[in-house]
């Protein structure tokens, strides 16, 4: 057992706001809502910024799961009825692609609240026969009317975090479904509109709402401020739907039925289209720009994904505007000079984490973050030095930096090579929300998607039975700071900043190895490096990884997973010179690993979510 508390009892959050540090101001329910930053400053803006804001998606239980094997295929999702929908598409013939987007759309209907039709994903694909890694980007992008100052009010302040969320302000045009059609026409074996099939009948028939959807919808108050919303989610006197609560979708289900016909024309052109761009620029109280054109130009992006080696493995992740297969190679890269299998947290009775192995680990994660902070952004309007973050060279002179048994305490950005133009860092408030799925088919090929409408429940706008995304609020709420560009500032037609984190690992006869990636928010990162080591250097088993006590910081204090084991650890951390936290931690960890006998899965016990395979 790495918990103290009993399987599936719900944890309650600490209070959002506390009476001490300027960081831990701006932690809301046990997690931090923003990077520590390189001034004072930017603290008290968000402590100020952040007082009223929603919380992040809330922790609703921990069950304990276990390893899941299977022979040929393998899919790992974030709830029952969407895994088995993804199996479906498998035991047809269909590709990971195929299962892919029949996953995704009925999460879009049973996990409303974590992404969908109104939000964007990224994605890794494996195609065995070629034995290529194609990067799909299908992020939200800012309507053509985003400004620079599109979360500062008139005397260039930032808004509320509260005002920049809720309504039609915050939202980004959705790129989900055109990232699913372009890979699909690449990828794809089955027809299009089999993919749909279970969605679709599951909205007509109905199926019961979760523990964690009704944990979400019952704890926030902005939500049922939308008249659509109201109605789908809530009762008539205003509270919350009780689990078990069988909800029917007509909506979507005809919204699926067009796009089933006639593909993403259906979405981003004509009706639907028209009535999203009305949700968000007649908003009563805080509408938005998005217009019919900006979802008639989007387009999805395929990319070269980053790829580096850890040891004996190789390891892809996405490039940006997501900073995460960046600075997951660089967390890995600075390590590499360490026994870090010397570390394996073993014990007689359970699995326990050493202080060593959480400090080295976690003053790598600072090195990372901080690069993160000062150079991630949308690569088509800044350059980010890519090759010069991932450079083994660079790797190394940072991690000299890391001192055994002392923290650095903040880190500094680096000067990898390839940086143009000096930057400030930027600042932005990313919640813990999103999903990931985990695929592999029966041919060997492979999808790792994350996916995402930011914060829990979005922007509380309902149209067409979906939630609009809030994916603006990842941007950097200054453009610049001390006269010095912020590479994730507001520009129309950008696509803001993400931590998410979908990876692929490939042995060293360079065989797809596994399957990776989690939601929550930036500290997404570090919980997919967490399982890397886990599984790579200590040789876990794909449950056991996931299960693994999260930690990690995000160059600020030292962050450890409340009601774990690994709460013993904060006295000898603070000895090392780490502040301690200790948070909830909602991660939604779902990984596939090659063995012997073929693939193992894991799904995180913190969410609903479940593996199975054949």
């Amino acid at each position: 057992m790495f918990r103290r508390s009993m399987p599936g009892t719900p944890h309650k959050s600490p209070s959002p706001m506390r009476n001490t540090s300027p960081f831990e101001k701006v932690r809301l329910s046990g997690i931090c809502v923003a990077s520590i930053f390189a001034a004072h400053f930017a603290c008290d803006v968000f402590a100020q910024r952040t007082a009223d804001a929603p919380a992040p998606e809330p922790v609703s239980g921990y069950t304990e799961k276990k390893l899941v094997t299977a022979k040929s295929y393998m899919v790992v999702a974030a709830h029952p009825l969407a895994v088995d929908a993804g199996l479906k598409m498998l035991d047809a013939g269909g590709s990971a692609t195929d299962a892919a987007i029949a996953v995704q759309m009925v999460l879009n209907l049973v996990e409303p609240q974590s992404s969908g039709l109104g939000g964007g994903a990224f994605m890794l694909h494996f195609d065995a026969m070629k034995d290529s890694v194609s990067a799909y980007d299908g992020r939200e992008v800012a309507p053509m009317g985003a400004t620079p100052e599109l979360f500062l009010d008139k005397d260039g302040k930032p808004i509320r975090y509260f005002n920049a969320v809720v309504g039609g302000r915050s939202v980004g045009v959705p790129g989900v479904l055109r990232m699913l059609e372009l890979a699909h026409a690449r990828h794809g074996k089955l027809p299009w509109s089999t993919l749909f099939e279970p969605a679709i009948a599951l909205s007509e028939a109905g199926f019961p709402m979760s523990m964690r959807t009704h944990a979400q919808i019952a704890r926030d108050t902005a939500l049922k401020t939308d008249a659509n919303a109201r109605a789908y989610f809530y009762l008539p006197d205003g509270a919350a739907k009780p689990v078990g609560t069988i909800l029917k979708n007509p909506e979507l289900a005809e919204v699926m039925k067009r796009i089933a016909r006639e593909g993403g024309d259906a979405f981003y052109l004509g009706a639907i289209a028209r009535d999203i761009s009305a949700a968000v620029r007649n908003h009563p109280t805080n509408p938005g720009t998005l217009s019919e054109q900006d979802l008639r130009d989007y387009r999805a992006r395929t990319t070269r994904p980053v790829c580096g080696k850890y040891r004996i493995y190789k390891l892809c992740g996405v490039p940006p505007p997501s900073a995460a297969g960046i600075a997951i190679q660089q967390i890995l890269s600075m390590l590499e000079r360490f026994d870090m299998k010397a570390l394996r947290p073993v014990s007689s009775e359970a699995v326990h984490l050493s202080s060593e192995a959480v400090h080295l680990i976690t003053e790598a994660e600072r090195l990372a973050y901080a690069d993160r902070e000062r150079f991630a952004g949308d690569d088509r309007f800044t350059d980010v030095p890519v090759a010069g973050l991932i450079d083994p060279e660079y790797g190394r002179r940072r991690s000299a930096l890391i001192k055994i048994g002392k923290s650095m305490g903040r880190a500094e950005a680096g000067a990898p090579a390839g940086t143009k133009v000096a930057m400030a860092d930027g600042e932005a408030l990313e919640f813990a929300s999103t999903s990931h799925l985990s695929i592999v088919d029966k041919a060997g090929n492979a999808v790792s998607m994350t996916t995402s409408i930011e914060s829990g429940l979005g922007s509380r706008i309902f149209v067409h039975g979906f939630l609009l995304n809030n994916q603006l609020t990842d941007f950097s709420m200054f453009p610049t700071r001390d006269g010095k560009p912020v590479a994730n500032a507001v520009h129309p037609g950008k696509r803001p900043r993400s931590a998410m984190s979908p990876t692929l690992v490939f042995d060293a006869e360079n065989r797809l190895h596994m399957v990776l990636g989690s939601p929550g928010g930036p500290p997404m990162i570090y919980y997919v490096a967490k399982t890397l080591i886990a599984t790579l250097d200590w040789g876990m088993d794909m449950q056991a990884a996931v299960s693994l006590p999260n930690f990690g910081s995000r160059n600020g204090p030292t962050e450890l997973e409340k009601d774990t084991s690994i709460e013993n650890l904060s006295g000898a951390l603070q000895s090392m010179g780490h502040e301690v936290r200790v948070v909830d931690m909602n991660s939604g960890l779902h990984g596939i690993m090659r063995d012997k006998a073929g693939w193992q899965g894991g799904a995180d016990p913190r969410r609903e979510g479940v593996a199975r395979g054949r």
